[in-house]
């Protein structure tokens, strides 16, 4: 979606413009864009996070919610760019000094370790509160 836009003139830094206008930078692209369209109140990444650790930590051993925790920190510290799918080793990395022995004595095998990624991955991307955004956010996609 922000492709399309992209090519319609609305690439990241008017979007990121129109982010600090709304006052919105701790919330994402798509929250900005629901504001514009649809006059729905931005959700901040911090709680978008914790909604997510609150939703995935039963799931998930002592070891394992210590990366279900570091995953959304750095989505609130960073933005959404951090639940990219290819940011997953240098997420793995960074939480694990480069050692990813470490992480796979931590989190398991690497199907495990893709499971605990997407746990808090999916919860913070999750679009859908009662008030109409998953309608709002349907409307934007098709755009």
């Amino acid at each position: 979606m922000l492709e399309g836009l992209a090519d319609k003139g609305f690439g990241k830094e008017p979007l990121a413009e129109m982010q600090k206008v709304i006052e919105a930078q701790s919330s994402d692209l798509f929250d900005v864009l629901a504001y514009v369209a649809f006059a729905l109140a931005p959700q901040t990444r911090a709680e978008r996070a914790a909604m997510a650790k609150t939703e995935v930590h039963q799931k998930f051993t002592d070891r394992q919610q210590a990366f279900v925790d570091f995953v959304p920190a750095q989505y609130v510290k960073e933005g959404v760019e951090e639940l990219d799918a290819e940011k997953l080793t240098p997420l793995l990395r960074l939480r694990y000094n480069n050692a990813i022995a470490d992480a796979v004595a931590d989190l398991g095998s690497a199907d495990q370790i893709r499971r605990v990624f997407w746990g808090p991955r999916s919860t913070c991307m999750r679009r859908v509160r009662i008030d109409g955004r998953a309608t709002a956010l349907r409307t934007l996609r098709r755009c």
